[in-house]
């Protein structure tokens, strides 16, 4: 995929919808495009994240404890909390149709944001946005 598209759909998901042209180059580099079959596990609940996905086409079915919690579609992520914490994946997620994704590896989200430290500040406020939100919902 050429690297304005990976721009423009990087650009068209909430978690990076906040950064500069100039920051969605820089994490349009540091990802990879992977296209998976329907049914590929992608996350495994308890296992340690090493990479986030961010969905171009298809979409994911996300479970917790065995119970689906959702479907994710184009422009939904997963796996960040792990990459950011280094904790254990608190859910699995499952191709539900065959998908084309961007890929972030930990090791290149880390050096991203040593390079580019404007994004951290854009991430946290974006996560701290969700958190809310949800927190929100829970009442």
């Amino acid at each position: 995929m050429p690297t304005d598209k990976k721009i423009q759909h990087l650009a068209d998901t909430w978690l990076f919808n906040s950064c500069s042209q100039r920051e969605l180059q820089h994490i349009a580099r540091a990802c990879d495009e992977v296209d998976v079959k329907e049914g590929k596990e992608l996350i495994t609940q308890g296992a340690l994240g090493r990479e986030m996905f961010v969905i171009r086409q298809g979409e994911a079915t996300v479970k917790r404890n065995g119970r689906k919690v959702t479907t994710l579609g184009p422009g939904g992520y997963f796996g960040e909390l792990s990459i950011l914490s280094s904790l254990p994946r608190n859910s699995t997620v499952v191709a539900a149709t065959d998908m084309s994704l961007l890929v972030l590896g930990g090791r290149e989200f880390g050096a991203l944001l040593d390079e580019v430290p404007s994004i951290t500040h854009k991430l946290l406020s974006a996560m701290a946005k969700r958190l809310s939100e949800q927190d929100t919902k829970s009442k």
